[in-house]
């Protein structure tokens, strides 16, 4: 079977740069990552698909190849990518991309099975993110059971069905000789030990599941789909196991007056009819504090005033911010006192010279464009 275009499976155009790039890779490596999709052959599949795609493009001299020669291209392990051997090697080679571990901890050799990771939405309001914040969730997660330790019991051993290594050996013959398959010990689950008595309080999985309480720290200027890795903070492993990680994806709320784009935002201000004749000031709410936007004389409606360094940080240099952008809008009035209409009649007598003399230039105008 023929192999998929390297942008197709990352979702993305042949002009893509870097960090688009990696926030694809990311989004797919999270959905099919293997400790989410257990036993499921597919996600394995498409998990190391998008692992192999991405070290060719995030490599400028691979992609330069790939781009000229497909899968064909020279120095490239045969097949246009790496060749990844297992996940082990996936993990290894990619562990920038997710903080060194992957989003997850690998089992080594032997030893009990890592826990597996958690993924939570954390939902934050544009306040949140321009200042960042701490906030503490309640979550569900297994925790080392007090009682036995984490051990799953007492009477502990080392495994007499591997002899304590965690992992079984099993040879079978085939026409190409003899083949030796390793596999996790049934018995200990890889541990290497076990238990003369199991601990009731944990039926000697070593863990329980309790409701914990975190407490997250999130860096000022993070956007929906950013996310923050908190090692050691998920799930404990059975009979010992490592614990996994959480991975806290950023979840941005509606604002009702704001709108962003990157680091900028942008607004309406409804500015009466009679400051845009006149000019003057207007009060502004931004995120930080509240400012006097000057709208000159004769502004339209419309007209965007740019307000730098109003915006929202920028996530990996917080001194730097993005620009508030507002745009002018008005009001007409729909309802007026006696008063009030008289002065819009006195008004309207003294500009009716004036706009008589427009709609004659206009139309004359008009005219001598057809003679």
């Amino acid at each position: 079977m023929s192999k998929r275009d390297f942008y197709e499976i990352l979702g993305v155009g042949k002009d893509v740069g870097k960090e688009d790039l990696k926030r694809s890779y990311k989004k797919l490596a999270i959905k099919f990552h293997p400790d989410k999709n257990p036993g499921n052959h597919e996600a394995e599949e498409k998990f190391k698909e998008a692992a192999e795609a991405y070290d060719v493009l995030s490599n400028d001299q691979k992609r330069s190849n790939y781009d000229r020669f497909g899968h064909d291209a020279p120095n490239m392990g045969g097949g246009g990518g790496q060749g990844f051997s297992g996940f082990e090697d996936i993990f290894s080679h990619f562990g920038d991309i997710f903080g060194g571990g992957g989003g997850g901890r690998r089992r080594g050799p032997s030893g009990p099975p890592p826990g597996g990771d958690l993924q939570i939405k954390l939902p934050l309001n544009l306040k949140e993110i321009a200042e960042g914040c701490s906030k503490k969730v309640k979550i569900k997660r297994y925790r080392s059971c007090v009682s036995c330790s984490g051990y799953g019991g007492s009477g502990k051993a080392s495994c007499s069905t591997c002899g304590g290594s965690g992992q079984v050996r099993q040879v079978s013959q085939s026409l190409f000789g003899q083949m030796v398959n390793v596999a996790t010990c049934p018995d200990c689950q890889g541990s290497g030990t076990t238990v003369s008595s199991i601990c009731r309080d944990c039926s000697g999985e070593g863990r329980i599941r309790e409701d914990s309480v975190i407490n997250i720290k999130v860096p000022a200027g993070v956007a929906e789909g950013n996310y923050l890795t908190l090692r050691g903070e998920g799930n404990f492993g059975r009979q010992g196991g490592a614990a996994g990680d959480i991975l806290a994806i950023i979840s941005e709320k509606n604002d009702d007056f704001f709108e962003r784009d990157g680091s900028d935002l942008y607004c309406e201000l409804e500015v009466p009819f009679t400051k845009l004749v006149l000019g003057g000031n207007c009060r502004l709410p931004t995120l930080f504090d509240e400012v006097d936007l000057k709208v000159a004389a004769g502004t339209q409606v419309g007209r965007k005033y740019r307000l730098k360094g109003q915006g929202l940080p920028h996530v990996n240099s917080p001194a730097r911010k993005g620009d508030l952008y507002v745009v002018i809008k008005t009001r007409v009035p729909e309802k007026l006192s006696g008063k009030s209409k008289d002065l819009f009649h006195e008004l309207s007598e003294l500009q009716a010279v004036d706009e008589e003399k427009r709609e004659n230039s206009f139309f004359q105008n008009f005219k001598n464009i057809f003679n």
